[in-house]
């Protein structure tokens, strides 16, 4: 054993070796470019403190924020036809299935949930846009009306974060069947006498948009939310003129009577509290800090 060699040598290497900074500790900011340390995105919710952007968000990352406390109770989903169609493009559609589940960590693109948000009992569903685009196919109709059966069942309003591309292409006429249904999702909740309120974030198009997107009792939208049927390119080229600066966005469908609300991400729950209590008539929620109890009884026994 050479003692220079073995362990003198190795030693030296490793202290004088470049260390490699992993790849996912700075986020850039898709509007502004502007590097964001992993920790403060998380805790800003994915909003750049730069230029107020609002990234895409994780389903359970927001239902961790909506949520009191951050508990919620995740609703079971039953498992769609893998490939109803065979179908196959430059990938076949199960591998393309089982990239996007090793990526996200997800089972696919919706995920419901039951929690409380400011003491009310609510059901949520929420679209994974990492997930092939959070494009609706069969399973994201079944999410959707498992999330309408569970909001009947508690007795709770439905609310319904969206985030798509549209229809999923590799599930053809099925997945466009998914419009129907989940109209009929959204019509099961308003037949309860249940809140249906949708949250439209970026980007929500195409079937999704057509369908329970814009169905909601009240539609709130978070700022510059691209939101459409047709995206703006291709309406540019179809009608051969340039568009209105931020047209098809949240706050431009909000200012042309389309939208009712635009809000941002951090103040997101407290708006929703606000509008689920008095939808379902509940007694307005108490805001502020009560003095403790001890407090209270020394201030009483002063005033005495």
């Amino acid at each position: 054993m050479n003692w220079l060699t073995d362990y003198v040598r190795p030693k030296l290497n490793s202290l004088f070796s470049r260390r490699d900074m992993p790849e996912n500790l700075w986020r850039k900011c898709d509007n502004c470019g502007q590097m964001i340390f992993h920790r403060e995105l998380s805790e800003a919710l994915h909003v750049c403190s730069n230029c107020n952007h609002h990234m895409q968000i994780s389903p359970r990352e927001r239902f961790n924020a909506l949520f009191d406390g951050g508990a919620w109770i995740e609703t079971p989903l039953a498992d769609a036809p893998a490939d109803p169609l065979k179908f196959r493009d430059q990938k076949r559609y199960p591998d393309r299935i089982r990239e996007a589940r090793a990526n996200t960590g997800e089972h696919e693109a919706m995920l419901v949930a039951r929690g409380e948000i400011s003491g009310l009992t609510t059901v949520a569903a929420c679209q994974n846009f990492a997930f092939l685009a959070g494009s609706m196919g069969m399973a994201v109709g079944d999410a959707l009306l498992a999330a309408a059966d569970a909001a009947v069942a508690a007795k709770a309003p439905l609310v319904v974060f969206c985030a798509a591309g549209g229809a999923r292409m590799q599930e053809g006429i099925l997945s466009l069947m998914q419009m129907p249904r989940t109209t009929i999702a959204a019509q099961t909740v308003a037949e309860a006498g249940l809140p249906f309120v949708t949250v439209l974030t970026n980007p929500t198009t195409g079937g999704v948009t057509a369908s329970y997107a814009m169905l909601g009792d009240v539609q709130i939208a978070e700022p510059g939310a691209l939101i459409c049927f047709a995206g703006p390119r291709v309406i540019e080229q179809t009608i051969g003129e340039k568009l209105p600066e931020g047209f098809q966005r949240s706050e431009y469908l909000h200012e042309h009577g389309m939208l009712d609300r635009v809000t941002h991400r951090h103040a997101m729950r407290d708006e929703l509290a606000v509008i689920l209590r008095m939808l379902m008539r509940a007694p307005r929620r108490i805001t502020g800090d009560l003095p403790a109890p001890e407090a209270q009884a020394a201030d009483a026994a002063r005033a005495g």
